[in-house]
C-alpha cells in the first residue's frame, strides 16, 4: 500500500502541466548527451539533429515505469510517421545510460526505434525548465529501484531554428505522442 501510494504522488507530481517549461517561441537550449538507440551508445547533439528538421524533444520520469513504457511504445509504433513529417525524435530522462541502452534495445519500448538520452544530473531537464523531483524507494516495472530523480512528462518541439513551436504537457503518455505527431505533421503541411 505504501509503495502504492508513493507511485501515485510520483504520477500526480510529474503529470502535472508544465506551467514554468519553456513555451512556444522561446529559444530551446542546445544540449550534447550520451544516448542510446537499439543497445547502442551514441553522443546525442540537438545542434546537429536540427540540421535536419525538426526535433521532438521528450522528457520522461524512467525508463521501465508503467506511463515511460506506454509513451516509449507508442513513439517507436510511430516512429516512420515522424520521419515522414521529416522529424526526429529523442527522449531524454535522468537514467544512466547503462540503463537506457537495454531501454533502447527492448522489443515491447523503444524496440531499437526511438532513441533515449541521459541526462544524468538533470541539467537539461531544469534548462528546458522542467521541474525534477526525487522519491527514494520506487521501483520500476522490473522490480529495480530507480535511483534518480524524476523530470516532469513534457514534450517540446523544436523547429530548425531552435525555437519551441510547442510544448505538450499534462496529458497521458500516448496523448503526448499523438499531440507531438500532429504538431510535427503540421509543420510538414505548411
Amino acid at each position: 500500500m505504501k509503495g502504492l501510494l508513493r507511485g501515485c504522488l510520483i504520477l500526480s507530481v510529474i503529470s502535472l502541466p508544465a506551467y514554468a517549461a519553456l513555451k512556444a517561441g522561446d529559444a530551446a537550449p542546445e544540449f550534447k548527451a550520451q544516448a542510446a538507440l537499439a543497445g547502442k551508445e551514441f553522443t546525442f547533439s540537438l545542434k546537429d539533429a536540427l540540421a535536419k528538421g525538426p526535433v521532438v524533444v521528450y522528457f520522461y520520469p524512467s525508463a521501465y515505469t508503467q506511463g515511460c513504457n506506454i509513451q516509449a511504445h507508442t513513439f517507436s509504433v510511430n516512429m516512420d510517421k515522424f520521419t515522414a513529417a521529416g522529424a526526429s525524435v529523442i527522449g531524454v530522462s535522468l537514467d544512466s545510460v547503462a540503463r537506457l541502452k537495454d531501454f533502447s534495445a527492448d522489443p515491447e519500448y523503444c524496440a531499437g526505434k526511438l532513441p533515449v538520452a541521459s541526462d544524468a544530473d538533470g541539467a537539461i531537464a531544469k534548462s528546458f525548465d522542467l521541474k525534477v523531483v526525487n522519491v527514494p524507494g520506487v521501483k520500476d516495472s522490473r522490480g529495480d529501484t530507480v535511483d534518480h530523480g524524476f523530470a516532469e512528462r513534457t514534450t517540446f518541439i523544436v523547429t530548425g531554428d531552435g525555437k519551441v513551436s510547442q510544448t505538450i504537457g499534462g496529458v497521458k503518455p500516448d496523448e503526448n505522442v499523438t499531440e507531438a505527431l500532429a504538431a510535427v505533421q503540421k509543420l510538414a503541411a505548411h
